[in-house]
């Protein structure tokens, strides 16, 4: 059975949530990963989700800043939540879908906001910098991330706020002491890769030496024009799933939508 799953830094849901209906009505993904929800879990648009479609909702949100939020078709045999760093960030929920989603076996999906580091790449002056290589290391060392089981069938998704091929930005030299492309963040993403021995399914449709972008800045007085953008936004299957993965879709006119996020859905279908 085929299952659809996008990821989206939403940057705020309430004020975007009818972006979110417009993903739903245009595309009808079975689940829908967003980061950066920026509301509480009580002010959290449930009604409105259900409404067109996802009756099924996992939320880890706090006031203002980060959360994050797993929208389904489909029910959940399980939810958790966890934390990092012991700041009291709303970063990570992860549901598990099984027989009453119709699946043959269940199958777990991680949907992460990994901080963005603030704009010094250096950890002794910079707290959010420090604060990003940490949660990093910790997310390396959970056990829940590297399953031992080689049938595990699991998914992991999210703004993980660095690009770590040089095709992923714009220009590699120009953004190499730049926060998302530098050498240290790439070398702990590689690692937290490697940890779960993850496939990156984004790069296996689009090879690793073509550009690929999720983000575009406000700053630019023309993102399309100037396209100055990075892969920021990534998909990650297990071993045992990733060869399912039949199609891939980077939203990118979606940029272009009415009071846009910086960030484009990315809709992966994996037959589950």
């Amino acid at each position: 059975m085929p299952l659809s799953i996008a990821t989206w830094n939403i940057n705020s849901v309430r004020l975007r949530i009818g972006l979110v209906a417009k993903l739903a009505e245009e595309h009808q993904p079975d689940v829908i990963c967003l980061q950066e929800t920026k509301t509480p879990d009580d002010r959290f648009p449930l009604k409105e989700a259900a409404k067109f479609g996802y009756p099924h909702a996992a939320i880890h949100g706090q006031k203002g800043y980060h959360g994050v939020a797993i929208l389904s078709k489909r029910p959940f045999d399980d939810v958790s939540r966890q934390g990092f760093c012991d700041m009291g960030d709303a970063r990570h929920i992860s549901v598990v879908l099984g027989r009453e989603a119709g699946l043959s076996a269940p199958l777990t999906i991680h949907n992460f906001y990994i901080p963005a580091g603030g704009d010094v790449p250096d950890p002794e002056v910079n707290e959010k910098f420090r604060h990003k290589l940490a949660f990093l290391d910790e997310a390396t060392a959970w056990e829940h991330l590297h399953p031992q089981d080689p049938a595990a069938r699991s998914v992991l998704v999210g703004d993980l706020n660095i690009a770590p091929l040089e095709a992923d930005v714009w220009s590699h030299k120009q953004l190499l002491d730049v926060v998302s492309h530098t050498p240290v963040e790439v070398d702990k993403l590689g690692r937290l890769q490697a940890a779960g021995q993850w496939v990156d399914v984004m790069r296996n449709f689009i090879p690793p030496q073509e550009k690929l972008y999720t983000w575009w800045s406000y700053r630019a007085a023309d993102w399309a024009a100037s396209n100055r953008g990075r892969r920021l936004d990534h998909v990650w299957a297990t071993p045992a799933l990733a060869p399912t993965a039949r199609a891939l879709t980077v939203l990118r006119e979606a940029r272009g939508w009415e009071r846009p996020s910086d960030h484009v859905p990315v809709i992966a279908t994996f037959d589950a």
